[in-house]
């Protein structure tokens, strides 16, 4: 039976409203099971997927031999492990970091691909995850993949590269425990432009057709905005931010936020500048990345409003079919967590077509890793590609050893 033909086996974790899994289930891969605590997004997975798939647990202090078993499934069973755990943005570096309570996320995901310890896995996560920790972080996560048994491939992907309306950026990390090389798809397009602006995937293809009317069943709400909102919004032209504005419109808030210091005395435009607060959108290019702030901040190109819920749920490229639960806050924080569906899906038909690939008789290893399309490095991104470079060639034996 070819890879094509076979029911793949799967579970996520982190699994937030399904993104992923959607993706995934799109390209035939069978969701087992689905693992979040947050229940918002666990009742918004089993109303889109059924028969309850998604199971409220703690992945934090849950026992995964217990899962497993509940399942049904014997160790090295499953095919695939979808989703990543959060970067939590500080730990403790050197010998602790496995000790580290701080890390207990990425602990207990390591403990999953051995309990489990799937043919395959995909863990998705912010770029920060490149420089956290002066690049401790997925360094350690890299070493103890490898130490597991897993050939694996690291690359920051740019989104809009795969039919994405978004410039949206995110660390991929594939590994594959028969020592089967990973090969990223690839792009639809390359990403270039100022800021990798120039692209076929646009906010007008995403959402041009609800300018017109409001459509309350698929949580497109066109926001009404009255008094000094509405004189800030309709002021800016696009590709204006608040800082455009007259001092007389700028947000109480964004006036603290863009004079404050940091108690070494840099001023905060040498920090990355102010925080934009508003900013209206273009048409003709991608959309800045949707978080759970984009309907308060991003201005629709041609209306004097921000985005609706659905309006970013299309720019995440979930089809309007795709429903979301809870408070509006609740919905957009699932939305924005989420792996673009479109995305996954061809994340997915890669891996099944890798699969097929002749396993490599060395040891586990990190077989490659592309971590921006910069020719220049900050110097903590250096650091980090120094050692990777460094895990990349290292012998697997001294490897255990410190360990």
């Amino acid at each position: 039976m070819s890879n094509q033909e076979k029911q793949w086996k799967a579970i996520s974790l982190f699994a937030g409203a399904g993104g992923c899994s959607l993706g995934f289930k799109n390209a035939g891969v069978n969701i087992l099971a689905a693992f979040e605590n947050a229940e918002p997004a666990i009742i918004t997975y089993n109303a889109n997927f059924g028969n309850n798939i998604c199971r409220n647990v703690d992945l934090a202090l849950c026992d995964f031999q217990t899962l497993r078993n509940d399942l049904g499934l014997k160790r090295g069973e499953l095919d695939l492990i979808i989703g990543g755990p959060p970067c939590q943005g500080f730990t403790t570096a050197g010998n602790r970091f496995w000790d580290d309570p701080r890390n207990k996320l990425v602990q207990n995901y390591a403990q999953a691909l051995d309990v489990f310890y799937p043919r395959w896995f995909m863990m998705e996560n912010v770029e920060g995850i490149l420089t956290t920790a002066k690049g401790t972080y997925i360094v350690e996560c890299m070493k103890k993949m490898i130490l597991l048994g897993y050939t694996v491939s690291l690359k920051k992907v740019y989104m809009q590269e795969y039919g994405v309306p978004q410039r949206r950026k995110r660390v991929i990390i594939v590994g594959n425990r028969e020592g089967k090389e990973f090969d990223f798809p690839k792009p639809i397009e390359h990403a270039s432009g100022a800021i990798y602006k120039d692209s076929s995937f646009t906010l007008r293809d995403a959402i041009s057709d609800l300018e017109s009317c409001d459509i309350p069943e698929i949580d497109h709400i066109r926001k009404r905005e009255t008094g000094i909102q509405l004189e800030r919004i309709s002021s800016l032209k696009i590709g204006q931010t608040m800082k455009d504005l007259p001092q007389s419109l700028q947000h109480d808030s964004f006036k603290r936020r863009a004079s404050r210091r940091v108690c070494d005395g840099t001023p905060s435009e040498k920090r990355g500048g102010a925080p934009s607060g508003l900013k209206r959108l273009s048409y003709d290019e991608p959309c800045l990345t949707i978080t759970s702030a984009a309907p308060s901040e991003f201005v629709h190109p041609t209306q004097n409003r921000t985005l609706t819920i659905r309006e970013c749920a299309r720019i995440q490229t979930f089809p309007d079919a795709f429903s979301f639960y809870g408070t509006d806050a609740q919905k957009i924080l699932q939305i924005g967590n989420a792996i673009p569906p479109v995305f996954a899906e061809q994340m997915a038909k890669q891996i099944i077509k890798c699969d097929e690939n002749t396993p490599n008789e060395e040891r586990p290893s990190l077989a490659k890793f592309d971590v921006t399309k910069a020719t220049a490095k900050s110097p903590a991104l250096q650091k980090t590609c120094e050692m990777l470079s460094s895990l990349q060639i290292h012998e697997y034996e001294q490897m255990r050893m410190e360990v």
